[in-house]
């Protein structure tokens, strides 16, 4: 296994990723996600963490420059790729470590259907937001968790000390799927609610009558969590929210960043994802907020992306 950390997807958290990771020392590139077939340029990126500005020059390519890989393979791309992304990626690196650093239930499946062996899932606990080109906001909230999907426990402890580093932190985590549905739960609440009312992520912890709302949409998804295996309770999803909205106050949510740049958003493996297990479960009934604030998200990004500009 080589040493080389490829970043799939030049968004907020692939660019500040990269930076920590260069000023660790650590070999690392980024790779375009969306688009190929570009000649590779070296872009310099700055972080802003914890009041200081961090700046590294990185090397930015497109995926035809790979015929295959050596090293870390780390998605931070849209996951509504991912299909077309693991077909791309089945001859060139189904036997190289992928990491997905992507919200949502299920993101992982088209991988799986393309037998990569070492794959990973990353529970994110940080928000990232471009404020200025080529400069990133980074706000840590606490360790990104890092467990397997396909893999062995050694490959998953090469791949957290690779990654991690004193600003963007990582630590393996031996049951991941009770932290996915935790995330994603969180990231229901927070990617309907926060674009609906066109505000940051703090207002969960400025306005009561918003986080009661948000309560009962970790209510609903928590019983599909629980109904599908997954033990985990109200109180700690709610805890979670809070500690989330508190740490990002003022930040803008992913869905919202994309919504305002007219770009597609997520919401199908976050509200949707939730609704169609639930459908699957014969319990569509229990989970009706969810699904409406689901769906006027999306149309309140179909319509922003057919606005004119």
């Amino acid at each position: 296994m080589g040493n080389k950390i490829y970043i799939i997807g030049a968004g907020a958290v692939g660019k500040a990723l990269a930076v920590f990771l260069k000023l660790s020392g650590k070999e690392v590139g980024i790779i375009r996600g969306s688009v190929d077939n570009i000649p590779s340029q070296v872009e310099t990126v700055s972080v802003l963490a914890k009041d200081a500005i961090l700046t590294a020059d990185i090397e930015v390519s497109s995926l035809s420059d790979y015929p295959s890989f050596d090293g870390i393979l780390v998605v931070t791309s849209k996951s509504f790729g991912n299909e077309k992304l693991a077909e791309t990626l089945k001859s060139r690196a189904r036997n190289t470590p992928v990491v997905l650093l992507q919200n949502g239930l299920g993101v992982e499946s088209p991988f799986i259907e393309k037998e990569f062996t070492d794959l990973y899932r990353c529970v994110l606990f940080t928000t990232c937001q471009v404020v200025a080109e080529n400069m990133i906001r980074f706000k840590p909230v606490a360790a990104s968790q890092i467990g397997i999907v396909k893999g062995t426990q050694e490959n998953l402890q090469h791949v957290v000390n690779r990654l991690d580093n004193l600003v963007f932190q990582f630590r393996g985590e031996q049951n991941i799927q009770p932290v996915i549905w935790k995330k994603a739960i969180a990231n229901c609440v927070f990617n309907s609610i926060c674009p609906l009312l066109d505000i940051d992520n703090g207002i969960f912890v400025r306005d009561k009558a918003v986080m009661e709302l948000a309560g009962k949409v970790i209510s609903e998804c928590v019983k599909i969590a629980n109904l599908s295996g997954v033990d985990i309770t109200e109180q700690e999803v709610t805890e979670s929210v809070l500690m989330i909205s508190k740490m990002s106050d003022g930040q803008l949510i992913s869905t919202l960043q994309d919504i305002n740049n007219k770009r597609k958003t997520e919401i199908e493996t976050l509200n949707f994802a939730v609704v169609d297990i639930a459908r699957k479960l014969g319990k569509e009934h229990e989970v009706t907020r969810t699904k409406l604030l689901g769906e006027l998200t999306k149309m309140k990004s179909d319509l922003n992306l057919i606005s004119p500009a």
